[in-house]
């Protein structure tokens, strides 16, 4: 597949991530503990039935100074022990709500850095999850790791505990931008690191690159690139730097360096895509790629894709979501609901044996159509309405009023060739698969176009 530049620049607008629909702006505060409660009961006569679970790790032995993760820096041992316990207590708080025989397919750890904490408080959680939950016994665990605190022997742990996915942080392989952004480099080799990992018998490895960081080029990232070509990781992800100090006080301190231009930025992506598609990998979505033999690959290929807050899966093993700690959000069949983002508030809820909802959303049946919608195009590019009718029973007439679509909204992309409308169905090509928000947005009828309030598609 070949991309132009030219097609990803006229599509480069302002539209909803859609990371779930309706984007996390529309959670309410009126949304308590009480609502949480009552809709993870809710989720047990739900689909998808199996289970997946999300543990946010806040903390973080250095702070990046381009990161808008929810974290903090390491505070005393025993505030760290005391946050453990707390994510304890809330699955079990949660779990006993939730029918046991139901199976967790899925389960991933975030932060923040969850590595740099003990691995006995890892095991800690662990062990807690499997206690309350039923596993199914080919469950996908996985952890985001900082290379900067990954010893050999951590890998031989966590395989122990069951981990079978690890994603590396790598960020950029160049020590000046890692500097410029305050984040250690690798403590391996990564290469030797990555030989390891596979060593051990984990399913697969992700590495996570980011453009449009300071001092990147043109040049320094096709050769971050080529690197991950020769390394042949079985899933890699690039992230679109986003400077938004106002929201972010510690991106001011990376003022001081040079930035790519946006259109530098559009020929960093353009080249990622063309190179890694003649290097043997997929892409996933419009910033994912993996292998051919990878099972996200063979899912796009089957039709079989989805995604969550924690990224893309295959329907196999994806599951309503419970997410445990600070900030992180629960996605249920019927509602969202998102927790403090405060660690020390957070805690305290927790030792007071309240739920730490901060704030949630209750889907209408309206919200589920165009959710289901707008999943089937982003993950899957190919939708025809009358399943979509079928599953909810509405009229196709109904459909059309719910989405508030029709065929202008998508002109453009038909004139460019990058989608095809049958009677009832829509198909994305490869192409417009690069630009999918905005054909999601088509459906979507609470879209605007409002440019302070989206990031740009790419």
């Amino acid at each position: 597949m070949i991309i132009s530049e030219s097609l990803l620049h006229k599509y480069n607008t302002a539209v909803p991530r859609y990371t779930s629909y309706p984007p996390a702006t529309s959670f309410d505060t009126s949304f308590k503990g009480e609502d949480f409660v009552r809709f993870v009961q809710q989720s047990n006569q739900a689909s998808p039935h199996n289970i997946s679970i999300y543990i946010h790790i806040p903390f973080c032995p250095q702070r990046c100074h381009f990161c808008g993760c929810n974290t903090v820096l390491y505070p005393r041992e025993e505030k760290i022990e005391e946050y453990v316990r707390c994510v304890q207590a809330e699955i079990r708080m949660t779990g006993a709500h939730v029918d046991k025989s139901r199976r967790v397919t899925q389960v991933s750890w975030g932060g923040g850095t969850p590595n740099s904490i003990k691995y006995e408080y890892i095991e800690s959680i662990m062990n807690t999850l499997r206690e309350v939950f039923t596993f199914d016994d080919g469950a996908e665990i996985a952890i985001e790791c900082s290379p900067a605190y990954l010893e050999f022997e951590h890998v031989d742990h966590l395989k122990a505990m069951g981990f079978n996915r690890i994603s590396l942080g790598i960020q950029d392989f160049h020590l000046p931008v890692l500097d410029a952004i305050n984040r250690k480099p690798p403590l391996h080799p990564v290469e030797d690191m990555l030989k390891h990992i596979k060593s051990q018998g984990f399913k697969g490895v992700n590495i996570d690159l980011v453009y449009g960081l300071p001092l990147q080029t043109v040049e320094s990232f096709a050769e971050n690139i080529a690197e991950i070509a020769r390394l042949q990781p079985d899933r890699l992800a690039t992230f679109s730097y986003a400077h938004v100090p106002w929201f972010n006080e510690n991106q001011k301190r990376l003022e001081i360096y040079p930035f790519p231009q946006p259109d530098e930025k559009l020929t960093m992506l353009v080249n990622t895509i063309n190179y890694l598609s003649e290097s043997g990998y997929d892409v996933i979505g419009m910033d994912h790629f993996a292998k051919k033999d990878d099972e996200l690959a063979i899912a796009l290929r089957e039709h079989n894709l989805h995604r969550n807050f924690q990224g893309y899966n295959t329907k196999k093993t994806t599951g309503q979501v419970y997410a445990f700690g600070a900030s992180g959000i629960s996605q249920m069949d019927g509602a969202y609901a998102q927790n403090v983002k405060s660690t020390p508030l957070y805690v305290s809820l927790i030792q007071s044996g309240k739920y730490a909802t901060e704030r949630g959303y209750a889907l209408t049946q309206q919200d589920k159509i165009i959710r289901d919608t707008i999943d089937e195009i982003m993950c899957n590019g190919k939708l025809h309405f009358g399943s979509i009718a079928e599953k909810y029973g509405i009229s196709m007439a109904d459909f059309y009023i719910c989405t508030a679509f029709d065929q202008s909204k998508v002109a453009s992309q038909l004139q460019d060739g990058i989608v095809t409308l049958g009677t009832d169905s829509i198909a994305v090509n490869e192409a417009g698969m690069m630009v999918v928000r905005n054909i999601a947005a088509a459906f979507d009828p609470q879209y605007k176009p409002e440019q302070n309030k989206y990031s740009r598609t790419l």
